[in-house]
């Protein structure tokens, strides 16, 4: 289809917008398809009301009870899933276990593949292809019913939880920016076979029982010996982590990129990004905070890990925003005037934009803050947009 234009408008999206005015970005297939630039003297958020599920959600999970050693289901479609994970601190000693104890059970997925986002604590993660270390920030992926046992060694650990349910997790399209952007597939961890049976031999230690879940429900397998005794392997089928220092944003100087710029891996049905800190941008009429736009295609979801999240006001590290396809939003009123004094964003979020819409489970609900809505009506109340 052809580009046409009428009235005011732009030469580049995000730059230039006249004086008084407000940019809205409408697009197809989450920020890869057609687009639209529509200038409007007010924010296309400034609705006084909002009646019906087509609403903005905001969850506030450190409010949630610590289940321990149990996903607590947050959000979910056919082909995802997110979760909230908590596990406790290995004890120093190994026995006498108790069933939320680490190290008593190993975990078997059988109905998608696993992303784990680490949001607290560090440790090491033990798979039937070898040992891998992880710790605040780092992603672990392990594929669909690969064998494996968290062992968390400093703290107890906090997941968010992604779980892949009609496809594997793939490395995103690079495009023209090339096979090593964002991150060089050589930041990989790798699992490491002789580690793992160091550990088993330090730590004496057998994991004897795999719990295995299939269409949400557990099956339980007892073995007389370890389930960690693989001698040797091959094949480019195995469990890797990526940690958010070893990913490269891609930067513009001179215009705002789309939050696709930030995509790290990509399912069937949703892709999942990464957002990091870095310098804003520099152009005079360059458009610093995050663009209003209706993302047409997609329900987008954001876990806030770290930092001062620049584009909203009274979020802490921990929440989790929803917005589901269907409304504009975009930056709190208070981000968009503090914007003129940073030179840098200072954050850690990890973002699931998904083409089916998602639904909230009941024990989501439970913590959510039910103001969020109101949050761009002004300074002062809860919340914003992506």
């Amino acid at each position: 289809m052809f580009q046409y234009s009428q009235g005011q408008h732009t030469t580049q999206g995000h730059k230039g917008i006249p004086s008084g005015c407000y940019e809205e970005e409408q697009g197809r297939s989450g920020f890869y398809g057609p687009v639209s630039h529509l200038i409007k003297p007010a924010p296309s958020t400034r609705w006084v009301n909002i009646e019906g599920p087509l609403r903005p959600h905001l969850f506030d999970l450190m409010r949630m009870p610590q289940k321990w050693g149990h996903w607590q289901r947050l959000l979910f479609n056919a082909d995802v899933g997110l979760h909230n994970y908590w596990i406790h601190k290995t004890p120093m000693a190994p026995s006498p276990p108790t069933p939320t104890s680490p190290l008593t059970h190993a975990f078997r997925n059988a109905d998608g593949d696993t992303l784990y986002f680490c949001h607290r604590g560090a440790g090491e993660i033990l798979t039937e292809y070898g040992l891998l270390s992880f710790r605040k920030g780092s992603y672990i992926l392990v594929p669909k019913c690969v064998t494996h046992s968290f062992d968390c060694s400093s703290e107890d650990c906090q997941f968010f939880v992604i779980e892949s349910r009609t496809g594997a997790f793939r490395q995103p399209d690079r495009g023209m920016a090339g096979r090593n952007a964002f991150y060089d597939p050589a930041a990989f961890g790798r699992p490491d076979l002789e580690a793992l049976h160091a550990w088993r031999a330090s730590k004496s230690i057998k994991v004897l029982n795999i719990l295995v879940k299939r269409d949400d429900r557990l099956t339980h397998f007892t073995y007389a010996d370890c389930v960690y005794d693989t001698l040797g392997w091959k094949g480019d089928f195995f469990p890797v982590t990526l940690h958010v220092d070893d990913l490269m944003p891609l930067l513009s100087a001179r215009v705002h990129l789309p939050p696709s710029a930030h995509t790290t891996f990509v399912s069937q049905g949703f892709v999942v990004c990464t957002f990091l800190p870095r310098p804003l941008e520099t152009d005079a009429d360059a458009l610093k905070v995050p663009f209003y736009h209706q993302n047409i295609d997609y329900d987008e979801v954001l876990f806030y890990h770290h930092g001062s999240f620049f584009s909203r006001d009274n979020v802490h590290a921990g929440m989790m925003s929803f917005h589901p396809a269907g409304f504009p939003h975009g930056p709190h009123p208070q981000a968009v005037q503090n914007i003129a004094s940073k030179t840098h964003t200072d954050e850690y979020a990890v973002m699931v934009d998904s083409r089916q819409g998602l639904q909230v489970d009941s024990e989501a609900s439970k913590v959510e803050v039910p103001e969020y809505w109101e949050s761009w009506r002004g300074p002062g109340t809860h919340g914003s947009g992506t």
